[in-house]
């Protein structure tokens, strides 16, 4: 088991002015088990990648120092083992076994070892197929505990924990806190929304403050009583503070989608989602829930035009789409759809493509043709309602997690769409920004527009939602 220590540790990365971490001092020993809190920006995933030995010299400014056993973490990264926030910028090969064997294959483990101690560990982690199924195929969470059972596999002394719980139902949820709870013979470090939850398996608590530093450290039981209405305050999700729904102001407008018998299958895959049937209507938000693997996603890609349904339909109204109505969705032309339809996807980043978060904003207005002021107003608002503002100049791929998700809402607000399609949108939020998501899109929906979200969520289900669809495994509501 691996200890941990970081002396005034600090990490800027390139281009930004602000630093990401700051003086942080922190000694974890070998054994313990450490849930990592603070609100969304303070650094919790920079502070794993310090760990993991992910920070490269040539990426950004250093202070302090870091190290794992008393040794720089870039060279003793055999005995780190790390889950990060998106999973699929781990998966490296086409068969869910071969990815899990990979780490092991890399550091020697004698070839008699290996597919035992790959089967060891997609069984810890609740992996429902066989070693050969496509990692392609699978659900986001999915691909979670998949990522989760390649850093197990080599058994490291130090385990870094990204929100491994994030794009996981409640059963799988479950699943992979108990098979981290299991794990005795390794040091964790964890970075958990859902805290109440992550309770369980820790043993203490560490709170970053955004400015720089550690504001709190403690047991669970310490540091929630004596410090839970002011960790509330500045952000961070605290057992016992529940949060108030957003009821909307009136009752819902005309329809504004329709999906009949919806089905799509996905190339190589051994079953379809099948026969959704939904309505959406303006002023109205609606909550699609179910297990990971039921088809929330390619619903989520099927209604917003992005995928040709493989049967069934989907249709807008004249609410939505005017004399267009007749086309279905994946026949509008780019600038129609995002006028009228807005995506939000599961993975941020899928949908960035410029170099500054500002230029992110700025795009869909400009490929829309308004004025050079209108522009500048639109992303001025946003970057100022999602709090974003200070971020105006940064690279979209060094935000934070939760900040990314904050960025990838606003640019498909950018073109006022009147339907949103959101998938896991809270995703990475602390509790101040968490909320403050919610209240946007309760204005959004009593303002007319119509909320759609992907989610497993639920306490956004409780605050926003006035109708949910359950899909089941099969795909079907």
């Amino acid at each position: 088991m691996s200890a941990v220590e970081l002396r005034g540790f600090g990490w800027r990365h390139a281009g930004r002015r602000s630093w990401a971490l700051r003086d942080v001092d922190l000694r974890i020993e070998p054994g313990e088990r450490v849930l990592l809190l603070g609100p969304s920006g303070a650094g919790k995933s920079t502070l794993l990648a310090a760990l993991a030995g992910l920070l490269a010299e040539d990426s950004g400014e250093r202070a302090g120092s870091a190290t794992v056993d008393g040794r720089e973490p870039g060279t003793v990264r055999e005995r780190t083992g790390i889950v990060f926030q998106d999973p699929q910028t781990q998966l490296v090969l086409a068969r869910a076994g071969d990815d899990v064997a990979f780490g092991l294959e890399n550091r020697g483990v004698p070839a008699a070892e290996i597919w035992p101690r790959v089967d060891e560990a997609l069984a810890r982690v609740g992996f429902p197929y066989e070693r050969d199924r496509r990692t392609g195929a699978l659900s986001g969470g999915e691909q979670q505990r998949l990522a989760l059972a390649g850093a197990l596999a080599p058994r490291p002394g130090l385990l870094l924990l990204d929100e491994p719980t994030a794009n996981l139902d409640p059963a799988g949820a479950t699943l992979v806190r108990d098979a981290i709870g299991a794990v005795r013979d390794v040091t964790v470090v964890l970075v958990e929304h859902r805290v109440a939850e992550a309770l369980s398996i820790v043993d203490r608590v560490v709170v970053l403050e955004a400015g720089g530093g550690v504001a709190v450290d403690g047991t669970p039981g310490e540091v929630f009583a004596a410090h839970g209405d002011a960790l509330a305050a500045q952000g961070v999700w605290v057992p016992g503070h529940p949060v108030d729904p957003r009821q909307a102001d009136g009752p819902p407008g005309p329809d504004l989608l329709h999906a009949r018998g919806l089905t799509y299958r996905h190339p190589g895959a051994d079953r379809p989602i099948s026969t959704v049937d939904l309505s959406v209507r303006a002023g109205a938000a609606l909550a699609v829930l179910g297990p990971n693997g039921a088809g929330k996603s390619t619903l989520a890609l099927l209604l917003g035009g992005l995928l040709t349904p493989t049967g069934g339909t989907v249709r807008a109204t004249a609410a939505l789409a005017g004399d267009a109505a007749a086309t279905p969705p994946h026949r509008w032309r780019a600038a129609a759809l995002t006028q009228r339809i807005g995506s939000v996807f599961q993975e941020p980043e899928h949908q960035f493509i410029t170099a500054k978060v500002a230029d992110e904003l700025a795009l869909g207005p400009r490929r829309l043709g308004l004025p050079a002021g209108a522009v500048k107003s639109i992303v001025d608002d946003l970057l100022g309602r999602l709090r974003l503002d200070r971020l105006a100049a940064a690279n979209p791929y060094t935000l934070s997690g939760g900040e990314q998700r904050r960025l990838s809402v606003a640019t498909a607000l950018a073109t006022a769409p009147r339907l949103l399609l959101l998938d896991e949108p809270t995703f990475g939020q602390d509790r101040r920004t968490w909320a403050e998501l919610v209240d946007l899109l309760a204005k959004l929906r009593d303002d007319g527009a119509g909320i759609v979200t992907m989610t497993h969520d639920t306490d956004f289900v409780a605050a926003l939602a006035d109708r949910t669809v359950h899909l089941g495994q099969s795909g079907a509501p």
